[in-house]
């Protein structure tokens, strides 16, 4: 009975494999869910989702599979969906608050309820809209969809109307979790996650459970032990295109800084434009009186961070090729020099382009970047090309 559940997430591209159904039907025969249609939903969602990005697929197959007159008939809801008293009792019990529960006592209470509606799936031969009585849409039925009562249960509906039914089914908490969806900081934050090392630094704040109980054995009385909470030690260092062509992807940029400095403790930035060239800033109001010096930063920072350049690449060739090529000052050194100089001191190094990827073979400067950085490592700014610029950086 649960195929057309598989099939569903399939073609939700849901990556599940063969493998992980057996096993979520493994759980089920071994009765890790009795009656609880939230322990089936979380227990299917941990078996078969591996990424939170698929998270919001998930539930759309799930209520596909599992709600709606629209993606079943009602003859097979009647024909093949039994449903038990004890299930939908525990789930008002759950889910209604007081006053709502005695709402339901209008009707005659829970029990009186539960009767009603076996009686009218009994009775019922077919789809029915408006009206008070039948199981269907429109009407003021107490079962059904998208009508009124207040002591009803939802039958198959895409959305809560009245906020009164015994169980949402279609609650969707992921959707911009999404990887299909335009970029956004959230989605920026889940894509840079794969980029971590773990480390424990800091205060000593953290309860150690197992120092804990190791500790009290020894002495034989309660001896708290403490440590350092885990965190993310991955060290960056991001270089941010400023002006000019960049203008129009200030927005995404931003988001991509936002997400970077609530993911990465350790986060160093400098601005540069178009090409890296002998100066970088950090105050682009400032930015012809309080450069630093690129070989400083050479220097100061460490092969063990993780270089990252943000821009689109896209400039005159000279700007890379030749010394004083740059449009805004003379350079004594061309801008691949020290480009070459950055990927030899940080051999973890990507750059993440914002132009659309189906036009970097059209501007030659990309290329000639890409040949510097080596095309695996120039990515495009989507949550499918950060995501492999992650990957990359952690090998």
């Amino acid at each position: 009975m649960f195929l057309p559940f598989f099939e569903n997430l399939r073609t939700a591209k849901v990556p599940v494999s063969l493998r992980e159904f057996l096993a979520f039907l493994e759980g089920m025969k071994a009765g890790l869910v009795i009656y609880d249609i939230d322990g089936f939903y979380y227990l299917a969602r941990a078996v078969m989702v591996k990424d939170e990005r698929h998270l919001d697929r998930f539930d759309q197959a799930f209520a596909a599979t599992f709600s709606g007159l629209e993606a079943i008939s009602f003859e097979d809801l009647v024909g093949a969906a039994e449903v038990p008293e004890d299930w939908l009792r525990k789930l008002a019990e759950k889910t209604l608050s007081d006053t709502e529960k005695a709402e339901i006592e209008a009707l005659g209470g829970f029990d009186k309820l539960m009767e009603t509606l076996k009686k009218r799936l009994e009775e019922q031969q077919g789809r029915h809209q408006g009206g008070n009585k039948w199981i269907g849409t429109a009407g003021t039925s107490p079962f059904g969809a998208y009508g009124y009562n207040p002591e009803g249960v939802r039958i198959g509906q895409h959305e809560s109307r009245h906020q009164r039914a015994v169980k949402v089914w279609d609650k969707r908490e992921f959707r911009n979790l999404d990887d299909s969806v335009e970029l956004g900081t959230r989605n920026i934050k889940v894509a840079l996650k794969r980029l971590r090392r773990w480390a424990r630094d800091g205060a000593i704040e953290e309860l150690d459970l197992n120092g804990t109980i190791r500790a009290t054995a020894e002495h034989g009385y309660l001896d708290v032990v403490t440590r350092p909470e885990r965190r993310n030690a991955v060290k960056v260092l991001l270089f941010l295109d400023v002006g000019g062509s960049m203008d129009p992807h200030i927005k995404i940029v931003e988001e991509l800084f936002s997400a970077a400095k609530a993911e990465f403790k350790h986060l160093e930035h400098f601005y540069f434009h178009n090409c890296l060239y002998e100066g970088v800033w950090k105050d682009n109001a400032r930015r012809w009186n309080a450069q630093t010096p690129t070989w400083d930063v050479l220097r100061t920072y460490g092969s063990d961070y993780k270089c990252i350049f943000v821009g689109d690449a896209s400039m005159s060739p000279y700007e890379i090729a030749y010394p004083g090529g740059a449009n805004e000052h003379m350079n004594a050194e061309a801008g691949s020099v020290w480009l070459n100089r950055a990927c030899d001191q940080w051999p973890d190094h990507l750059w993440i382009n914002p132009l659309d990827e189906k036009y970097w073979r059209y501007t030659q400067s990309i290329q000639m970047i890409q040949d510097i950085f080596t095309p695996e490592r120039m990515v495009p700014m989507t949550l499918n090309g950060i995501d492999r610029g992650m990957r990359a950086l952690s090998k």
